[in-house]
């Protein structure tokens, strides 16, 4: 397993991490849960990816049991708050209230002392970056949490939360959490470049497109019942975002690419996340052990330049965003 910085700072952050996104405490059993983080920890993966609002704190809880099987030194846990926990209109979103509450509330359904990590899930137009920012800054000073961060804050919003916790005299945002995949290049346009300037690490979530780009999909049919596809409870952002014959007929010939390395098209594409200099960690949604095993590989997969090139054909990346 390959150790990267979190961008410019001290912590350390194993190559791939284990997310728990429709998976731990969710779709995936306890048994089969234990033994995915056992067989991770086993790797070397370090990094644990959840939320408090993966099925309303059912992930922390169930992660709770797990990760106490072993040392909390080895683990660098990240979780999240903004999104709804309840029906008030202070259940949600960016404000002092709901960071302390739900920190406070994270802890306990993790069993933990503090979070290494703790991320703001989205950006909140409601309130003020001062706002959040002194939040996270005093969980810090209180020792609840390590570092804090942004997951799907544009570059624009990250180097305003910055600029202001440098004139308060805070702790500045350390790590970004974004949507990256081959389907899905957009970070590239000038996110990483702005965590690059800024010494963020980047922890890139979706990397098979939610299965788009493992090859399993045949054109022309529907998805093969027990997929995620398949699965109305899961398959609502995969439909929206990449479900298409083109995608799918592009997943066959990735397929086709792969085998040629003699590896498989899901760890290809992971590969080819890591690849990026700004990307610090890739977080896997393994919901089965094989799964995992397929996975793990990526971390030892070295891609030649013919290899990009193949990848940049049948993947374009996006246009750049014109200048203002």
């Amino acid at each position: 397993m390959q150790y990267r910085k979190m961008g410019k700072w001290g912590l350390k952050l194993s190559c791939l991490g284990l997310g728990s996104f429709l998976t731990i405490g969710y779709k995936t059993d306890q048994e089969t849960s234990r033994l995915l983080v056992r067989r991770a920890y086993e790797a070397g993966i370090n990094f644990i990816d959840t939320a408090n609002g993966y099925n309303r704190g059912g992930a922390e809880e169930a992660l709770r049991p797990l990760l106490a099987e072993y040392p909390r030194s080895d683990l660098v846990v990240l979780t999240k708050v903004w999104a709804p926990m309840g029906p008030g209109p202070n259940d949600r979103g960016l404000s002092a209230k709901h960071i302390k509450e739900q920190c406070d509330a994270s802890l306990k359904r993790l069993g933990m002392d503090y979070v290494d990590i703790y991320m703001c899930h989205r950006p909140d137009p409601d309130t003020p970056l001062e706002e959040t920012i002194r939040a996270m800054d005093d969980l810090a000073r209180a020792g609840k949490i390590l570092y804090w961060a942004a997951s799907e804050w544009p570059a624009t919003l990250m180097l305003e939360a910055n600029a202001i916790a440098k004139e308060m005299g805070a702790l500045p945002i350390s790590c970004s959490e974004p949507r990256y995949n081959l389907l899905f290049r957009y970070p590239e346009q000038n996110l990483f470049d702005t965590t690059i300037q800024l010494g963020i690490g980047n922890v890139t979530f979706s990397p098979l497109a939610h299965g788009l780009l493992t090859g399993k999909y045949e054109p022309g049919q529907e998805a093969p019942s027990g997929t995620r596809a398949a699965d109305p409870d899961q398959n609502a952002v995969m439909m929206g975002m990449y479900w298409s014959e083109e995608n799918k007929r592009k997943g066959k010939k990735l397929q086709s690419i792969a085998s040629a390395m003699g590896t498989t098209a899901a760890t290809l594409s992971l590969a080819w996340c890591l690849r990026h200099p700004a990307v610090t960690s890739v977080i896997l949604g393994c919901s089965k052990v094989s799964q995992l095993e397929e996975n793990l590989q990526a971390a030892e997969l070295e891609l030649g330049d013919d290899v990009l090139a193949a990848l940049d054909e049948l993947y374009p990346p996006p246009p750049p965003v014109p200048a203002a």
